[in-house]
């Protein structure tokens, strides 16, 4: 008989360079179903009583955003089709000078003001009649319902939700019966070759007995010692490296009970970090800010905006977390008045110091002029917060080193500067330099 080498080994390899053809192909097929397709244009909605909606809204968030919605009542009532009830003559006075009128006894008036706890609306002398039509025309516009079959949940990663694309699933779906289909194949066609061989005669060379790997390891032994110093040597390295990180909290980011984005409020908004957490300017810690600084901005914004939502936040899950603040400090928004009944928010802290360790906010924030961010990160980019910097001993001892103390306007670093930069030798100093390094500064 003749023999041959092994012909498993061609097989595998034809069917190899087969899968991985239908695979590229495939995947290929996939990314350009999915590619999204252009949005289409929505149409403006024509403007109502003469006026110009886009201006109209641009005045109504400059003007009336404060204290009105369109579709829900604030401080004062809801504004969307305001020109059904009123005649525009009477909304003319009505917005240049609503006190006069609830004064002269106008019935439309006092109703009003009676139905809005007695709120008084703002004049707006400077509001032109067109002005006023351009408002009047943003409130005239009817309410964009959502298209059918649609959901304003938050979609889950991994779905594709654009109309004609290919899901993630089918593909993987597609891949895995690809591969089956081939695993198949293997086996057909090695039944084949060996019926083949064995008809024309041919014998199959047999695989040569070779030594375990295991065992040709075991007999030598300078591969031996080699590889257990260098276990010896990772382990060690490893396993200091584990102890370093006890009590590290880096990166911890709990969940909250009510989702607070620094995104949105930070970022977006540009809210300043001191007007929540205003203590860190003349205290010790930071603090909590109380509820009644969120109800502040939030006694009139009970939504936001629907380009607020994000791919894993919808504007409804939004919605909700302001109605746990509401729920918190009980406040009715359609009453636009406190209930009385309050519930406690247990708020998951983030950043907490071993008690052995000094450290004061108003020292690197007031004297030092120390943004929040070297310390905390951007959190104007977070989406939830989290501790960013280790707080490490190390790691205070550092920013000491390089840090150098701002002197400009402060008398009482002028002495100071003096004789410790001739002593030194610089023309800045650290805060190292300054003592910054002593025990007793942190430790006490």
């Amino acid at each position: 008989m003749k023999k041959v080498g092994n012909h498993n080994s061609i097989s595998r390899k034809l069917l190899l360079s087969l899968s991985l053809t239908l695979i590229f192909s495939l995947t290929s097929f996939a990314q350009e179903a999915a590619a999204p397709a252009a949005p289409e244009a929505a149409a403006a909605a024509p403007a109502a009583g003469g006026g110009d909606p886009v201006k109209g809204k641009e005045l109504f968030n400059a003007n009336c955003a404060a204290c009105h919605k369109l579709d829900a009542k604030s401080t004062g009532p809801a504004l969307r089709g305001v020109a059904e009830r009123h005649e525009m003559a009477w909304i003319y006075k009505w917005v240049h000078n609503s006190s006069d009128m609830i004064k002269s006894g106008d019935a439309a008036a006092v109703k009003l003001f009676e139905e809005n706890n007695k709120a008084v609306m703002t004049s707006f002398p400077q509001l032109s009649e067109g002005d006023i039509d351009n408002i009047i025309a943003y409130t005239s516009e009817k309410k964009a319902e959502p298209a059918p079959g649609t959901t304003t949940a938050a979609t889950p990663p991994g779905t594709n939700v654009e109309g004609g694309a290919i899901s993630n699933n089918i593909i993987l779906g597609a891949l895995a019966l690809v591969m089956a289909i081939l695993v198949v194949m293997l086996f057909m066609v090695n039944k084949v070759l060996t019926k083949v061989a064995n008809k024309n005669g041919i014998e199959v060379a047999p695989k040569e007995a070779r030594l375990p790997i295991w065992k040709a390891f075991a007999k030598n032994q300078f591969l031996v010692l080699v590889t257990s110093i260098f276990l010896l040597l990772a382990s060690g390295y490893f396993v200091y490296g584990y102890l370093m990180q006890v009590g590290v909290d880096q990166n911890y980011e709990p969940i909250q009970p009510i989702h607070y984005s620094h995104k949105i409020h930070a970022g977006d908004n540009e809210i300043n970090c001191k007007y929540c957490h205003s203590a860190a300017r003349v205290s010790k810690t930071a603090g909590i800010p109380s509820l009644n600084v969120c109800m502040n901005c939030h006694k009139n914004i009970s939504e936001v905006a629907e380009t607020t939502a994000t791919p894993e936040y919808s504007k409804a899950f939004y919605d909700a977390q302001i109605q746990k603040l509401y729920d918190a400090v009980g406040w009715d928004k359609t009453k636009q008045a406190y209930t009385g009944k309050t519930q406690p928010v247990k708020w998951v802290r983030i950043h907490n110091l071993p008690d052995f360790v000094y450290f004061n906010h108003s020292q690197h924030v007031s004297v030092a002029g120390i943004e929040c961010q070297t310390c905390h990160g951007p959190v104007q980019e977070f989406e939830i917060m989290k501790q960013y910097s280790k707080l490490t001993m190390g790691w205070c001892i550092d920013c000491h080193r390089k840090t150098d103390v701002k002197m400009e306007g402060n008398a009482y670093y002028d002495k100071i500067h003096a004789e410790l930069s001739k002593k030194y030798g610089v023309e800045k100093l650290t805060a190292a330099q300054m003592g910054g390094l002593e025990c007793g500064k942190c430790h006490y």
